[in-house]
């Protein structure tokens, strides 16, 4: 029997949207560690590259599932796979299994990446909607302070492999979780009874509504640059500036804390300026903070004034992931569940793509995560200046 609860909603959402950034997170400072047990220098960067595939693909199936269905039942069985593939990663023998289960744990993981977006959209809209992602946000942003610190003290202490058991505990805690106190947001008269046919119609539906495309460029274009930086550092500042896994940890948990604050920041300033106000500021923002991140790749002066500009890079970040969101998901309250995955889709096709472009473009140096970076800024800012005027539809 579930058992709903509604003041702490936000904290159990939170708790299974980082099941994304617990996955990632967490194992980046064992990236050395994995490629010379894999025998393969290229294996942790496939690896980020297939779970970002996997989650695009996911989160489109989930979505689509979760419109007819209702959030819970798929929610549940993509915690499951996730738990289960999670396992097989711990147990991988070469860098071939080891990227498999890394994408199958991702189609699992794409259920807890957007479900409970769907969840807040489900529930409320605009300002409203702003205000409960800013506190998902807050919730679901301690998992990238403490994750990487999490994991560097599991290699420290034994293989990195155990950072996938922890995962997968993580996962049959959101299983637990979910069953016992989370609720269906769905009515069934809300719910649809369509075809895969007219699934694709509808997702081309809403490719068609230039309100949701802009802001889905913005966001994608903003998570393509972040995931560019993931993929990136830890090769950077372990390997390029010979930090240590411990330090490595430490920095990607500040750059994490100024994440968070800035998303904090967002509830009192929407409620002041307006949705587009603080995208159009925020894209510039990103935009100056990795012209300086290029500049200082181009003429290096060591590892701080890039962890520096990357601290610069986390205004952007924090404050057009929610409201790019919003934007997108302001004219589809009726299939809040397509939408939602369509807008996940295009961020982590984006960052796959980001992820191999700066494993294909890799020299040893922080150029190739700067300049992807810098292009991903400048395309945010394109579609941030096409977007039309949001037309909120209150939600039932």
């Amino acid at each position: 029997m579930v058992r709903p609860i509604t003041k702490n909603l936000p904290l159990l959402l939170g708790f299974l949207i980082a099941i994304g950034p617990v996955s990632t997170d967490m194992y980046l400072p064992a990236f050395p560690a994995i490629a010379r047990d894999l025998g393969n220098a290229a294996a942790p960067q496939y690896s980020l590259a297939a779970y970002f595939t996997g989650l695009a693909i996911g989160q489109m199936t989930m979505g689509a599932l979760s419109d007819r269905l209702g959030r819970r039942v798929p929610l549940l069985a993509g915690l499951i796979i996730y738990t289960i593939a999670t396992i097989g990663c711990l147990a991988s023998w070469d860098m071939r299994s080891f990227v498999i289960f890394r994408f199958l744990s991702a189609l699992g993981a794409a259920a807890g990446t957007i479900l409970p977006r769907a969840m807040v959209r489900d529930l409320a809209d605009g300002p409203k909607a702003a205000r409960l992602l800013s506190k998902l946000m807050l919730v679901m942003g301690v998992a990238p302070i403490t994750a990487p610190l999490l994991g560097a003290g599991v290699i420290s202490l034994c293989s990195w492999r155990m950072i996938f058991g922890l995962c997968a505990l993580y996962g049959l805690a959101a299983v637990l979780l979910t069953w016992r106190y989370l609720p269906d947001t769905l009515p069934l008269e809300r719910r649809t009874r369509i075809g895969v046919g007219a699934v694709l119609v509808r997702y081309a539906g809403i490719l068609r509504d230039r309100a949701f495309l802009t802001h889905a460029g913005v966001g994608a274009f903003n998570a393509a640059a972040l995931f560019a930086y993931l993929a990136a550092t830890p090769q950077i500042f372990i390997g390029l500036y010979g930090w240590r896994s411990l330090g490595y940890a430490l920095l990607f948990g500040f750059n994490s804390m100024a994440y968070i604050g800035f998303s904090q920041l967002n509830p009192g300033l929407v409620a002041r300026y307006g949705v587009a106000t603080i995208i159009h500021y925020a894209v510039l923002s990103l935009l100056a903070a990795c012209l300086l991140l290029a500049s200082l790749a181009l003429h290096p002066l060591g590892a701080l004034p890039i962890a520096g500009a990357l601290l610069l890079c986390e205004a952007g970040f924090g404050l057009l992931a929610p409201n790019a969101l919003v934007g997108a998901m302001s004219r589809h309250q009726a299939h809040a569940g397509s939408a939602s995955a369509l807008f996940g889709t295009l961020q982590y096709s984006g960052g796959a793509l980001a992820g191999l472009l700066v494993g294909v473009l890799a020299d040893g140096s922080a150029r190739p995560m700067a300049f992807v970076m810098l292009a991903c800024a400048c395309a945010a800012l394109a579609s941030a200046r096409a977007r039309p005027q949001l037309v909120f539809v209150p939600a039932e």
